[in-house]
């Protein structure tokens, strides 16, 4: 199949051109014009317009050239995946590997869908750099193939890579429920998951203890929250001014999951979390976590009129 989703074709035996919003097998394909309605055609009755090919989804992917640097200043952690609507084909949504990191990655991608596997994509991505791996149509969210990427690092500097990291995520409608954000590197506004987060660390003993309390005895230790919490540094510490970017992450991280423990033992029905507009990560960290916690019924964007979408609203169940 020559061609890919988002390529604007032009019909060989009609006056019609649009862009390919579907692949519906090897031979077939769904072209959508300016009318907005989608053409099954065969591929070979097409040909692809090699002035707009790629022209705008390209400008998204930036590629930096490998600079020496500093210990101090070597980034280790900060890979994402991006999904990406394209901005011809509204329908069909791109995803991008982005790279905030130092180091050189060696990348693989492989698609299984029905236990058939598919290599999609093999490729170096260079620091702070992205490049799009894979596309699909959105309004098939629900039979998309489970994605596996397969990441090595790689330096030439004096610096310990990571273990190779292995990601494999089969997404749902929910993850895509939030609203989009402006990306790292490309400025494009779209959904982030990042790949690289730490694993989750249980302590034992604390788990144990709290076998052993009752339910009066948990909510008495733990205060009841506000209903609007402010997750800005500068209400969290006074020194903020000398804190690093993942120091104030992690801070900000630790009150919320704090504050979202307390509201779930008071049982509030909903709480609102004041984040900022900002980057977007620490909005993509809270709604991640959110959307995994059993006790969370929904969340969405709180008093836009106010907020923006600078806070999140949590109904509890």
């Amino acid at each position: 199949m020559k061609h890919k989703l988002g390529d604007f074709v032009r019909f060989i035996d009609e006056k019609l051109e649009g862009y390919v919003t579907r692949i519906i097998d090897e031979q077939m394909i769904g072209v959508t014009g300016d009318d907005g309605f989608e053409i099954p055609v065969m591929a070979s009755k097409v040909t692809s317009v090699y002035g707009h090919m790629d022209a705008e989804n390209n400008s998204n992917t930036k590629i930096a050239e490998t600079v020496v640097m500093p210990a101090g200043e070597f980034i280790s952690r900060g890979i994402y995946l991006a999904a990406v609507p394209d901005t011809r084909a509204s329908s069909v949504a791109h995803f991008q590997l982005i790279n905030t990191t130092s180091f050189q990655l060696l990348v693989s991608l492989h698609t299984e869908r029905d236990k058939q596997f598919k290599g999609e994509y093999a490729g170096i991505l260079q620091p702070r750099s992205s490049i799009q791996v894979y596309s699909a149509q959105l309004a098939d969210l629900q039979v998309w193939p489970k994605l596996s990427f397969g990441i090595i690092y790689h330096t030439t500097q004096n610096v310990q890579p990571p273990a190779p990291l292995v990601y494999t995520e089969k997404f749902k409608a929910k993850d895509f429920a939030g609203a989009k954000q402006k990306l790292p590197v490309t400025g494009a506004q779209g959904w982030l998951f990042r790949l690289d987060e730490d694993e989750l660390v249980i302590d034992a003993g604390k788990l144990k203890e709290s076998f052993f309390k009752t339910a009066e005895e948990k909510t008495e230790i733990i205060g009841k929250p506000d209903n609007e919490v402010d997750l800005h540094i500068e209400k969290l510490r006074d020194d903020h001014h000398f804190l690093g970017s993942a120091e104030i992450l992690k801070i900000q991280l630790d009150h919320f999951n704090k504050k979202l423990d307390a509201a779930i033992v008071h049982q509030l029905p909903e709480i609102v979390f004041i984040h900022g507009a900002g980057n977007g990560i620490l909005r993509h960290e809270l709604h991640k976590a959110l959307g995994r916690n059993n006790k969370v019924q929904t969340f969405m964007d709180a008093r836009k009129e106010k907020f923006g979408y600078g806070a999140t609203k949590a109904i509890l169940k």
